[in-house]
């Protein structure tokens, strides 16, 4: 096989017929603009709302508002970037199919495989914080677990050989025994995760459905603590405004992004939305603009009550009601927290799924992910699956190790789709009008020929008259490894921006993909050295299965479904 056939692409007719005409999918096309805004929304707001937003705080101040709207902008240019791919290509998939048209089978592998990182993995994460909220609404109304059920074994062991007081070491102490094996795992996080798994199994309809009410009570209950934390503001907390300054804003980065993770899971309701080429990029767009209204509305709610300084706590909305002895409302967060981590984990094993489904009508995966239930029209096998890759790593693993991976994955895939979009065939005049008059969506053409060398000259001179160090400290490579990672990362980001610079000028690229472009790669630079390791370990595992199995049985072998 030759190395060209490495990049071999997927022509859009061809996977439009064998999914996205209506006809050839097999699933049910139940979902409305309204369902997919609502699945996005359900996405969103979740671990990030409840747990990361304190840390960003903690590390901006009242300033990590601007992030979260720098971040939104950076979200919003790859939400119109996926809402282009779908609009032509409306088939499930999500960022594996528009890499497959744009950039090749290859590439269309690794962001698949990368893809499992966000969806099944991220999943594992939502799942251990889900249960610490549950467990925390039964000991409201006095009952009480075994600590050996409330806690995963590896986090218990750590606490044991470091001899730490607490749930670990009391969980350790009393578990009963199997043999010379210690009982201990996360019933909670074990339960919910074969319920959700349950449900997307019986159907799109009932998981719409229960996603639906998720989000009503979640947004009902967020509203509730940005109104009843208004009373509680003194505006002296939100001086300083940046107490650390520009850099300590951006230094919460990872945590604000974190918090738009899950929009991009709409994108593989495409087959089961009524009009995908109209639906998708209206559910994806309306929902990133409506919580990154309530972020920013939050954020300064959290920073007004209290002082930033104490908010780097891994449950800062119950922690501000606290300080205030509000006690009702831990409670009500309570609730929150758990019905909102439900619907993300609830939409990400909705995403999953349909993935390896659209993988295995390629070939790329065995045929039995593809299979659709001829009862609940969802690809059955492969929901299966993705619950057993969700629930059998949370009796061993814990959520430190699993977020690792989350966000490094997320961002690969927004790289790869607005970099595909770039590289996508220019539509004729007429097409792009046909696409019009139907409703479907299209990214506004802007030449950036002139527009981002301008861009990229102001924003140099900008950062280093702000920031006079910032320069000199990038080529700076004496400091620790996470030090030296990031040093790295910034030095081939800023070749990375000269590179697109000079393309922009010769190629009359496309200003906004370009922008969503550049801005996701800048986000990867704040990735730890860890992230990276992690997530070559992963690649690389992926690529050997690739060329052990996906190549050889890839329906492209068969040089009919090759895109001319």
């Amino acid at each position: 096989m030759a190395l060209k056939d490495l990049f071999r692409k997927k022509s859009i007719q061809k996977i439009v017929q064998q999914g996205g005409d209506g006809e050839h999918g097999g699933l049910q096309k139940v979902l409305t603009v309204r369902d997919l805004t609502f699945f996005g929304i359900a996405a969103i707001i979740g671990g990030g709302t409840f747990s990361a937003i304190g840390n960003a705080c903690f590390s901006g101040g009242p300033g990590v508002t601007l992030l979260y709207v720098i971040c939104a902008i950076a979200c919003g240019f790859t939400a119109m970037c996926y809402a282009e791919f779908a609009s032509r290509v409306p088939v499930s998939g999500s960022a594996y199919t528009y890499a497959y048209v744009s950039f090749g089978e290859l590439f269309a592998w690794i962001i698949g495989w990368a893809l499992i990182m966000e969806y099944s993995i991220g999943n594992i994460y939502i799942a251990f914080s889900w249960s610490g909220y549950f467990t925390n609404l039964l000991e409201a109304v006095n009952i009480h677990l075994p600590e050996w059920l409330t806690i995963n074994h590896h986090a218990a062991h750590e606490a044991f050989l470091a001899n730490k007081p607490g749930e670990g070491l009391s969980a350790w102490q009393t578990a009963p025994m199997i043999g010379s094996l210690k009982v201990i795992f996360d019933l909670p996080a074990v339960v919910i995760n074969l319920l959700i798994t349950y449900l997307v199994y019986r159907g799109t309809k009932e998981s719409k459905n229960f996603s639906n009410a998720m989000v009503y009570v979640k947004l009902l209950i967020i509203l509730l603590i940005i109104v009843v934390g208004a009373f509680y503001i003194d505006i002296e907390n939100w001086t300083p405004f940046m107490p650390h300054g520009f850099g300590g804003v951006m230094a919460g980065v990872s945590a604000v992004f974190f918090a738009y993770i899950g929009f991009d899971a709409v994108s593989t309701l495409a087959e089961e939305s009524k009009n995908p080429q109209r639906d998708l990029p209206k559910g994806m767009i309306y929902s990133l603009v409506i919580c990154t209204v309530l972020y920013i509305i939050l954020a300064l709610v959290l920073t007004g009550m209290v002082s930033y300084e104490l908010l780097g706590v891994s449950d800062p909305l119950a922690e501000i009601f606290k300080l205030k002895g509000v006690k009702w409302m831990l409670y009500i967060v309570s609730v929150a927290a758990v019905v909102a981590m439900t619907s993300v984990m609830l939409v990400f094993q909705l995403g999953q799924p349909r993935i390896w489904m659209t993988m295995s009508r390629d070939g790329l995966m065995p045929e039995k992910f593809s299979k659709i239930h001829p009862k609940y029209k969802t690809p059955g096998f492969a929901t299966i699956i993705t619950g057993i890759v969700v629930g059998l790593p949370i009796f061993f693993t814990d959520e430190n190790f699993v977020l690792d991976f989350t966000s490094i994955g997320t961002l690969f895939a927004f790289v790869l789709v607005c970099g595909g979009v770039l590289m996508l065939s220019p539509q004729s005049a007429e097409e792009m009008a046909e696409r019009q008059t139907r409703g479907k969506f299209r990214i506004p053409y802007i030449n950036s020929k002139y527009i981002f060398p301008i861009l990229l000259v102001l924003s140099t001179v900008i950062v280093h008259y702000a920031f006079p160090d910032f320069f000199s400290n990038s080529f700076d490579f004496s400091g620790d490894s996470n030090a030296l990672t990031a040093n790295i990362s910034m030095d081939i980001f800023f070749l990375f921006c000269i590179v697109m610079a000079v393309l922009a000028f010769l190629k009359n690229l496309s200003l906004i993909p370009l922008l969503g472009l550049v801005s996701c790669c800048y986000l990867l630079t704040g990735m730890a050295l860890s992230n990276w390791k992690w997530f070559g370990l992963w690649l690389l595992i992926g690529l050997v299965i690739y060329f052990l199995y996906s190549r050889n049985n890839s329906k492209l072998n068969t040089t009919a479904e090759i895109a001319e």
